[in-house]
């Protein structure tokens, strides 16, 4: 790697760093996120004390953190190796924010805004999975979880990138950690239906 890759490595960790969540919140004259619902600075937690309009800003300003590192570089001739670390960096940076002593939130939006950017065909069979899971389920956290599983598989079978297949492994893995109170609750039948689940992204 040169200069420049390291350069926009740091410069995704920091743009992912940016939390969505608690600056809409400020702007919106809404309570902090942190302090609210379950505590996480994700678009599901503020959409229960916020409403739509604040929840779907913050969905696409953590959207954004994964769409635009990727974006960047890719101006910038980074290779495929360089893009996946990239995109894992600015994934990091949403979970643990160096501007926001480092509680961030799950990583959802974040994680599908690097996949999505990589690869636009597995962008869709996310939102596809998301969707179908979605419907017939109905819980948000289980929708997440399956299109976090088969992640990994998408990107190899749509793209054929090691390197952003490798990625998404360790994505994946960690995204499911994050949820582990989630799954928690759906082995013992207590997890929220949409509409009511409260920390999600």
């Amino acid at each position: 790697m040169q200069i420049l890759d390291y350069s926009l490595i740091l410069a995704g960790y920091l743009f992912g760093s940016v939390s969505s969540a608690i600056i809409i919140c400020k702007l919106m004259r809404l309570p902090d996120p942190r302090t609210q619902g379950s505590n996480n600075p994700g678009a599901t937690n503020v959409l229960r004390f916020g409403g739509k309009k604040a929840a779907a800003i913050v969905l696409l300003g953590d959207m954004a953190k994964g769409v635009i590192p990727i974006l960047v570089a890719r101006l910038a001739g980074a290779d495929a190796l360089v893009l996946a670390v990239v995109g894992f960096a600015a994934f990091i940076g949403h979970l643990y924010p160096v501007f926001f002593g480092f509680r961030g939130g799950k990583g959802v939006a974040t994680a599908f805004g690097v996949f999505a950017t990589l690869n636009w065909q597995v962008g869709l069979a996310l939102i596809g999975t998301w969707l179908l899971i979605a419907k017939v389920f109905k819980i948000s956290s289980l929708a997440a979880l399956t299109a976090a599983v088969l992640t990994p598989l998408y990107l190899w079978w749509l793209s054929g990138e090691q390197y952003w297949v490798s990625m998404s492994i360790i994505m994946s893995a960690i995204l499911i950690w994050r949820h582990r109170s989630n799954i928690q609750k759906l082995l013992s039948g207590k997890e929220d239906s949409i509409g009511t689940d409260v920390d999600e992204s």
